[in-house]
This record gives structure tokens, C-alpha cells and sequence, in this order.
């Protein structure tokens, strides 16, 4: 797809935010609605409190923005070009080990849960 395709097509994007967060405001607001006073006792919100709950929910827990992210994505793709085939092949293999080491600990954990007597 060419830049000028793209662009031709970006105006569909924001209907589809829009409708997106139409969306997650009305599974908020009924999920609210339906758990949260009966628990809490406090009151039920509407759509518009949804919404903002939602964006304050996204400010406080995170997900605020991906520069940070995306700058690391670049940063591990440089490093990666820079190294020599034998290299990489290393750096991946010490990757996919700790990965495993990660859930073989994790495979542990449940293993000695389910070993606990009740």
C-alpha cells in the first residue's frame, strides 16, 4: 500500500475509535452497574462517568503512551544488526533459555501448590 492509499483510507479510523470506545464505556458502565454497588454500596454510574473512569483507569494503571516502548523496539533492532550471525544466534538462544527457565519456574510453583495439603 502506497502513502497516498493510506491516507485515503485514515478517515475510517476515527469512527472505528469512536465506536471502539463506545464500546469499552458500555461494558464498563454495566459491569459497574451490575457488581460494584451491591459490593461496595456505591452508586451506579452512567456512560459519561464510564468514560471517564475508563481514561482515568488508563492514566493511573498505565498504557499512557509507546514512545518509551517503541524506542526499545529500536534500540534491541540496532543491536541485533550490529551483531554477527553466531552472535545472535547466541543472544537468541539466551533469550529463549530464560524464557523457559521462567516457566519451568512457573510450572514449579503450581506443582507445589497442587502438592500442599488442603
Amino acid at each position: 500500500m502506497t502513502h497516498k492509499m493510506m491516507f485515503k483510507h485514515r478517515w475510517l479510523f476515527a469512527p472505528l475509535i469512536l465506536i471502539a470506545i463506545a464500546g469499552f464505556s458500555l461494558i464498563t458502565m454495566l459491569l459497574w452497574n451490575a457488581v460494584i454497588p451491591d459490593i461496595f454500596h456505591l452508586p451506579a454510574i452512567n456512560f459519561d462517568q464510564a468514560i471517564c473512569l475508563l481514561i482515568l483507569s488508563r492514566l493511573l494503571f498505565g498504557g499512557h503512551f509507546r514512545p518509551n516502548h517503541s524506542r526499545q523496539a529500536f534500540d534491541l533492532r540496532r543491536k541485533m544488526a550490529s551483531l554477527s550471525p553466531e552472535e545472535r544466534e547466541i543472544f537468541i538462544k539466551k533469550l529463549q533459555d530464560r524464557r523457559t527457565m521462567w516457566w519451568d519456574h512457573c510450572d514449579m510453583r503450581q506443582e507445589d501448590e497442587a502438592k500442599k495439603p488442603v
